[in-house]
């Protein structure tokens, strides 16, 4: 960082880090400069407006679903289908991310999803047939697959000693801009004359505000702050250092444990935010209790969202945090199981706190590589792979359901996932990094 007699870098038209004429503290010839505390403090603001912009797509529409199947005449199992769409989308177009990274950078590349988030979003409820309704809702998850593959990337990049804390950050608006839809849209449709159309719509203002901090980075080509330049060819193209060789991700146990956490996590989530609601008003609980009981699930990852990545990023091993979130959900289902009415609150806690797995997760992402590069390909890798995991599981739960005339086998289903669960986030909290496998 620059001292006292040292002039504040400044970005020029490209982009990249430009210093006036003037004296400066010395440096290392081919380090990158140190941002300026300007530049860091948007991209902490970008990190939070994109973050708050990762789920209303979601849970908004799950807070409507049924004015938007009456509206667009959409039959039951098309209804399914859609909620199986954001994991298939993550994982399909999540791996795109860091091929686009590369050719067009990560800033460009998020700026360019939450541009794709609030179009899907402005476009869906208003095209007029469920086809369109879904090629826009796909557009607008295309935005948040290749955001939530780059977001450890940004952090790693521009916070390389900050990861646990920033990653903490934006878990913590991950989880608000999740709580916030699934617990407003309903009153904010009913506030502007109960179209469901406005509803759903509304929340593209959010994500358009969260296209301005980016648009700063859209043209950033520098490399991460403290790490060396790339060489450049002849062409002008960035080469590759010749004692980096190229990463061979799924020959690492530790990609694969975390691809399989982050899947396991996701399947507990996605099952969660589709059906707890209805196991509770089985149960006897009123619709609008089962759903503030969601909404305190939800909640729940707002405050540990932004604890857990921090305590994890002090530990040389997370598989501790691991097995405590694994508890909390064990309990949680068996509580659903035996007392869902009585212990309602207390089994909505426990479940809210088994699904921070999440934000470890992508904490445990930033710390399993020591470079920019590899955090991007195994980003890439555990949640691609993770999403295409967790696709089965919110709809096997209905067809348990269906089959089985109540609960028992599903909610035993949910709980039995929860050992693997922890075994494979135990195997990717090691201490190492996939360069030392691969």
């Amino acid at each position: 960082m620059p001292d006292d007699e040292t002039q504040t870098p400044t970005l020029n038209r490209g982009g990249a880090a430009h210093t006036p004429a003037g004296p400066r503290a010395p440096r290392l010839s081919g380090v990158a400069e140190a941002p300026a505390p300007w530049l860091l403090r948007l991209i902490a603001v970008g990190l939070v407006l994109a973050a708050l912009n990762l789920r209303p797509a979601i849970t908004s529409l799950g807070a409507l679903l049924e004015e938007v199947r009456d509206g667009l005449h959409m039959s039951g199992s098309v209804a399914g289908v859609l909620t199986s769409v954001p994991p298939l989308c993550f994982a399909v177009f999540g791996v795109m991310a860091p091929r686009l990274a590369r050719r067009f950078g990560a800033g460009a590349v998020v700026c360019a999803g939450m541009v794709a988030i609030a179009a899907g979003l402005v476009i869906r409820p208003y095209i007029g047939s469920t086809a369109g309704f879904l090629a826009a809702s796909a557009l607008a998850l295309m935005g948040i697959a290749v955001s939530n593959i780059l977001m450890p990337v940004i952090v790693k990049r521009w916070f390389p000693d900050r990861v646990g804390t920033m990653t903490g950050l934006y878990s913590m608006a991950l989880a608000l801009g999740t709580a916030l839809a699934a617990a407003v849209t309903v009153p904010l449709t009913s506030a502007m004359g109960g179209s469901w159309q406005s509803g759903l719509a509304v929340w593209a203002v959010l994500a358009a505000l969260a296209v301005l901090p980016w648009i700063v980075l859209v043209r950033d080509r520098t490399p991460a702050p403290g790490t060396p330049a790339p060489d450049r060819s002849a062409s002008g193209q960035a080469s590759r250092p010749a004692d980096v060789p190229a990463l061979r991700i799924t020959r690492s146990r530790t990609a694969w444990g975390l691809a399989c956490f982050f899947g396991l996590q996701a399947t507990a989530a996605y099952i969660t935010m589709g059906w707890m609601p209805q196991i509770f008003r089985d149960a006897g609980v009123s619709a609008g209790t089962a759903g503030v009981l969601l909404a305190v699930t939800m909640a729940m990852g707002v405050p540990l969202a932004f604890v857990i990545p921090r305590v994890a990023g002090r530990l040389k091993q997370q598989g501790p945090i691991v097995v405590v979130l694994g508890l909390c959900g064990l309990i949680g289902y068996g509580g659903l199981y035996l007392a869902p009415a009585a212990g309602a609150w207390v089994w909505a806690v426990l479940l809210g706190v088994a699904n921070c797995a999440f934000p470890l997760a992508l904490t445990m992402i930033g710390m399993r590589s020591r470079t920019g590069a590899g955090v991007v390909r195994l980003s890439a890798f555990a949640q691609s792979t993770g999403y295409l995991l967790s696709i089965p599981g919110p709809l096997l739960v209905g067809v348990l359901y269906q089959h089985s005339g109540g609960w028992g086998l599903p909610i035993a289903l949910m709980a039995g996932l929860m050992i693997p669960q922890m075994v494979a986030g135990v195997l990717a909290g090691r201490d190492r990094t996939i360069e030392d496998e691969c």
